[in-house]
């Protein structure tokens, strides 16, 4: 699969402590697309202020993939943790890792589309604030998912700096 700086990122972002927990809480607490959320933590890191039509427009992007494609991978793979018609999770252990590499390579492959059909430079605004913009686009961002944790966003926060990974 091609590399990309926004995969790039989220690969080194992800990987920060307690980033990844985060994530899924968001995602699954208020509903968060996980890309959606590294994107406008990325643009950000880049100097990108976004408004409501940059964010409707990256969330139109991601909406019909995530749901067609993410969203029941991401099904699939939960469902196998647990015994499904007398099969075990032992059983299924591996048939899981193949759907959860697959779930990976469809998130790899709707960041591509993010990046490609909505570039940095054609979203928002540029600012010579980094840490501004990514403090921006986060509340941006939670504004259309509900109140976040404060301590989320401060985690996110927290390794989403201009020295704390690579953009």
């Amino acid at each position: 699969m091609n590399p990309s700086p926004l995969w790039e990122f989220s690969l080194a972002f992800y990987a920060a402590p307690g980033v990844a927990e985060a994530c899924l809480r968001l995602q699954d607490a208020h509903g968060v697309d996980v890309n959606v959320l590294l994107y406008v933590l990325f643009l950000g890191r880049r100097g990108r202020r976004l408004d409501g039509p940059a964010l409707d427009r990256i969330e139109a992007l991601a909406k019909p993939w995530r749901d067609a494609v993410v969203r029941p991978l991401r099904s699939v793979r939960r469902a196998l943790k647990t015994p499904l018609g007398g099969v075990e999770p032992a059983l299924s252990a591996n048939l899981r890792s193949e759907v959860k590499r697959i779930e990976l390579d469809a998130e790899h492959l709707q960041q591509l589309t993010l990046e490609g059909l909505a570039p940095a430079s054609t979203l928002g605004s540029a600012h010579a604030d980094p840490a501004a913009c990514v403090r921006d686009n986060l509340a941006l961002y939670a504004a259309r998912h509900g109140v976040f944790p404060a301590e989320l966003v401060e985690r996110l926060l927290r390794h989403c700096g201009p020295a704390s990974a690579s953009a």
